[in-house]
């Protein structure tokens, strides 16, 4: 990600989404993830809700810092951070309910839709991922 960690309150940036199932969608996730990560969430930027931190580095040798769980509610649908990337996610994935996948990016139009005891589970795997001790 190319933004850094704000001291935006999360609450403030929350009531101002406009969207109705976004603005319901983000309070569900918001207590999901920090169940799953014991973490309490802050702003990545201006519209990513970030929970704890990991630093990572490419073989290019680029570097940098990213929330380990993330969520932002984007017009078009609610984008959910995970990694590594979808391969290892496959099994769950199949079982999620109605969603999209981009590079790093799971899109849930409706919470309401997808078995949240499986994004739940998706979100720890991913948690787990990229804060396990090398």
């Amino acid at each position: 990600m190319a933004t850094g960690r704000t001291d935006v309150p999360v609450e403030v940036f929350l009531d101002g989404v406009t969207h109705r199932v976004r603005r319901r969608d983000a309070a569900t996730l918001l207590a999901l993830m920090e169940r799953v990560t014991g973490e309490t969430a802050y702003m990545w930027g201006p519209s990513i809700v970030g929970f704890g931190e990991y630093h990572y580095r490419y073989d290019s040798g680029r570097e940098g810092d990213a929330p380990a769980a993330a969520f932002s509610p984007r017009k078009t649908a609610m984008t959910v951070y995970l990694t590594p990337g979808f391969a290892e996610h496959s099994p769950l994935l199949e079982r999620l309910g109605p969603h999209t996948t981009g590079v790093g990016c799971l899109y849930l139009k409706d919470l309401d839709d997808v078995d949240l005891d499986v994004l739940e589970a998706l979100v720890r795997e991913s948690y787990d991922a990229v804060t396990a001790s090398p």
